[in-house]
């Protein structure tokens, strides 16, 4: 496991609420592309419901870092993509049943016109750094 420092709040620069603004560590770079709410068989799961779509993409990005030998502990910054800025508490609450408050990487929120299909309402992308 790599060792990595999450700094809230550096000089000069107001405090994070929900994200931390610099983490670094040393080790593997792990990316994890952008998950959207698709189960296992490649079926939408959550059609219409932000929060059922942003808990299968927090599954889905388990299970991504889980094959690169990596877990939320080890992930130093989030992306959000999302249809609409009213869905970030749902994403919120998905990423705390994974990261803890005090574990939370460096995060960027941005709303797009559409994704792949009109059906989702988010994707997250992951970037983790592993024990050499």
């Amino acid at each position: 496991m790599s060792q990595l420092t999450r700094i809230t709040a550096p000089d000069g620069v107001a405090p994070a609420a929900q994200y931390s603004h610099v983490v670094l560590g040393t080790g593997r770079f792990v990316a994890v592309s952008g998950q959207i709410a698709l189960d296992e068989d490649g079926k939408l799961v959550g059609e219409g419901d932000p929060a059922a779509q942003a808990r299968q993409v927090f599954e889905n990005l388990r299970r991504c870092l889980a094959a690169a030998g990596a877990g939320f502990d080890d992930v130093i910054k989030l992306t959000y993509f999302v249809t609409d800025m009213a869905h970030l508490p749902a994403i919120r609450a998905a990423r705390a049943a994974h990261i803890p408050d005090d574990r939370l990487p460096a995060s960027s929120a941005v709303q797009v016109a559409a994704l792949v299909r009109p059906e989702f309402l988010l994707e997250v992308e992951a970037f983790a750094v592993i024990g050499a």
